[in-house]
């Protein structure tokens, strides 16, 4: 069969570790037999990153601007064993925190759903998808070891020389403190994101904070999601027939536990961390759980919402035999073709990366599938798959 043409290229960020390898066998075996695959390609694989100073993150990020479609592997945020394991200059910043500060963007991520996985919660029925805004907050924090006794502050110098000060605490011995920040211009973006998504997709959408406790922090979140959404998209949302709301944090984590889903969750960057760990988790598993980067200008980063599968990539390089799910990074290269195709007004494409979705879940729903599934499924006498041998069952389905 003649393959399936592109015209303009998808921005490609390969990875790390065990994502890497299942990066290559999706390619070889899913994507490559069927079409004429154009990618700009970036290795942001941990040694390569530390070769370039990290440079090549930053091309990665900003040829997504340009191309506007971009699929990325799971990568490793190197912590003191990576430095010391890949011999690296310094304790590289997280690449997906990078390209979110550059792009502007909120991730936006929801469970895939397969019958036979069911979620751990009995009432979920539909998918959540939670919208983390991706700038700031601990991410961006500033911290430091306090030796002993003495005196902490917040100080702003304005451009006049002004200062305003805050006390912090007044420390009586050792300890530890943190400053972190957020912009007005990226919350507004974040907002503007998560009202834009609720009406494509026509669902609900929930935010949440702490605002009872940061009254100045929080609370400025709460109030300009309140004000562009009466300014902008309260009347948008009455003719969708979706509502906003806000609550507390903690209420509406109740809230999600008593829900059936079919909602989207905002927010902010450490809760959507979490967040989305717990949602994924609760609904099978963390390797079916899909995450895509928005940006305000209309700029698309596709990934898996789980890390590089260390423990068997390890296995892996001595030669055993390993059972990882590859459904999350499928489904990544999906989203990203899909995306493509509906930009460039590519129906082959948008059609391409529909059937293999559905041929990865009908692959599952027939009992054949990797080894986290088969440990929760409802399927009698799952077959289980090597790594390998369930791409290539999906493949066969293609």
């Amino acid at each position: 069969m003649d393959k399936i043409k592109m015209t303009t290229p998808i921005v490609e960020m390969d990875g790390d570790e065990m994502t890497r390898i299942l990066w290559q066998m999706i390619k070889d075996n899913l994507l490559l037999p069927y079409i004429d695959l154009k990618t700009e390609y970036y290795d942001l694989g941990l040694a390569y990153r530390d070769e370039t100073d990290d440079q090549v993150t930053i091309d990665s990020a900003n040829a997504t601007k340009k191309y506007k479609v971009a699929v990325k592997c799971a990568t490793i945020t190197p912590n003191a064993d990576r430095v010391k394991e890949y011999s690296l200059k310094e304790m590289w910043k997280s690449p997906n925190g990078t390209i979110r500060a550059i792009l502007d963007g909120t991730v936006f991520r929801a469970p895939i759903v397969v019958k036979g996985i069911d979620p751990c919660v009995k009432n979920w029925k539909k998918p959540i998808t939670i919208a983390r805004h991706a700038y700031g907050d601990v991410y961006k924090g500033s911290e430091l070891k306090i030796p002993g006794a003495g005196k902490v502050e917040l100080v702003y110098t304005g451009e006049d020389g002004t200062e305003t000060r805050e006390l912090v605490h007044t420390f009586k011995g050792a300890g530890i403190t943190q400053g972190m920040h957020n912009l007005n211009d990226s919350i507004e973006s974040f907002a503007k994101s998560c009202f834009s998504y609720a009406l494509d997709i026509k669902q609900d959408l929930w935010f949440s904070t702490k605002d009872t406790i940061s009254k100045k922090y929080d609370h400025t979140f709460k109030d300009i999601f309140q004000e562009i959404f009466e300014a902008e998209y309260e009347d948008k949302f009455k003719e969708a027939g979706i509502t906003y709301f806000y609550t507390l944090i903690d209420d509406a984590v109740a809230r999600v536990m008593k829900s059936e889903g079919g909602y989207i969750w905002a927010c902010k960057n450490y809760d959507g961390d979490v967040m989305s760990d717990m949602i994924s988790s609760a609904f099978g598993s963390l390797a079916m759980m899909t995450s895509v980067l928005v940006s305000p200008e209309g700029d698309f980063e596709y990934e898996a919402a789980h890390g590089t599968v260390q423990r068997h990539y390890y296995n892996h390089l001595k030669g055993q035999e390993t059972s990882t799910n590859s459904v999350a990074t499928i489904f990544a290269w999906t989203g990203a073709l899909r995306k493509r195709g509906e930009l460039d007004g590519n129906n082959e494409l948008a059609a391409f990366a529909d059937k293999l979705e559905k041929a990865t879940i009908d692959t599952i729903e027939a009992g054949e599938m990797t080894k986290d599934l088969a440990l929760i499924t409802t399927i009698s006498n799952p077959t289980v798959l090597n790594s390998e041998d369930f791409i290539k069952a999906i493949a066969k389905r293609l």
